[in-house]
């Protein structure tokens, strides 16, 4: 939206300072004005900008969950404004989005990535409290959204956190669903994301199943004599993704590690209970349950080529939904 500024100035039988200051007063009036203009955005571009290390801040925020920490869920209707003003963002309408968080204590934020100079859409805390355990969104804002990395027990499941954002860093179009609190935070499970539906986590992935896009959950298991694995892959109670999980179970074994397949063998930890693969299996949406050993994820050669393996499987998204 252009704006216009018109100042009318009379200057009659005034002194010349009077002319000057008057003059002064002009120049100032249309500095504003244009200040203004330039402050002006449109509905694509959220208000608040930040240049930021992606990778430092998603980590930072990490780092501090700790499982004795409180956790009170969002009620439904903050759950059902959180997902009506996601819905928005993926419509490129980020002045609705934003009008939607604001009462909830939540705010979109664009970051540029100081790395590699790519952007990002974040719903997060406006401050600390109750919200900054809700879990954070950061969505590609240089495309469209067309695949999803979750991590739904970050701490918990050691190095989950750095293995999304690993893959949010490495490869466009995609973005990462977060949860804020240490799985074992609140009372009776109540942060336990990947097994309740009440969770800010489980709406915004629920939103982008409606959208349908594809998404990888992250998960970590202890390495055990019943687990002579790296990678236990599934597609949990969904079974429209069996095409990109063998795909995804070649990579990792071309590339060394050992994986169990759910879908053709009995595996332990096969996530058939995990309630985002029950909402994709109703929204006929691609969902992957990804379990990997402490050396798959994290720091090595293990986690090296289990990323590889994940990042060949978004790529294929990514082109698929060009």
């Amino acid at each position: 939206m252009k704006h216009t500024c018109t100042t009318d100035v009379a200057i009659t039988r005034q002194s010349h300072l009077t002319r000057i200051l008057v003059q002064i007063g002009l120049v100032l009036a249309l500095f504003g004005c244009q200040s203004a203009t330039d402050r002006s955005t449109d509905d694509s571009t959220p208000h608040t900008r930040e240049l930021v290390d992606v990778r430092s801040r998603i980590l930072a925020y990490t780092a501090g969950l700790e499982p004795d920490a409180a956790y009170t869920p969002p009620d439904d209707t903050q759950r059902e404004r959180v997902a009506e003003s996601v819905g928005h963002l993926l419509d490129g309408d980020t002045a609705p989005a934003e009008r939607l968080l604001a009462p909830l204590g939540l705010k979109l934020t664009r970051l540029t990535d100081t790395q590699s100079g790519r952007r990002y859409d974040e719903i997060a805390a406006a401050r600390p409290g109750r919200a900054a355990h809700w879990g954070r969104l950061y969505l590609t804002a240089d495309s469209d959204v067309r695949w999803n990395a979750q991590v739904p027990h970050p701490v918990s499941d050691q190095d989950t956190e750095r293995l999304g954002v690993r893959l949010l860093e490495d490869n466009p179009g995609g973005s990462l669903v977060l949860a804020g609190a240490h799985r074992e935070a609140g009372r009776d499970g109540a942060a336990d994301v990947a097994h309740r539906e009440d969770s800010l986590f489980h709406t915004i992935v629920v939103e982008l199943q409606k959208r349908d896009v594809p998404g990888v959950q992250l998960h970590g298991f202890a390495k055990d004599s019943d687990r002579p694995y790296e990678a236990v892959l599934s597609t949990g109670a969904a079974r429209s993704t069996l095409t990109e999980a063998a795909a995804l179970a070649d990579g990792m074994q071309a590339d060394g590690l050992r994986v169990c397949r759910a879908w053709s063998a009995r595996c332990p930890l096969e996530g058939t209970t995990n309630v985002q693969g029950k909402a994709a299996e109703r929204h006929h949406a691609r969902f992957l349950h990804v379990e990997l050993s402490p050396k798959a994820r994290g720091d090595g050669n293990d986690a090296d080529a289990a990323a590889r393996a994940l990042s060949g499987l978004v790529t294929t998204w990514n082109s698929a939904r060009r």
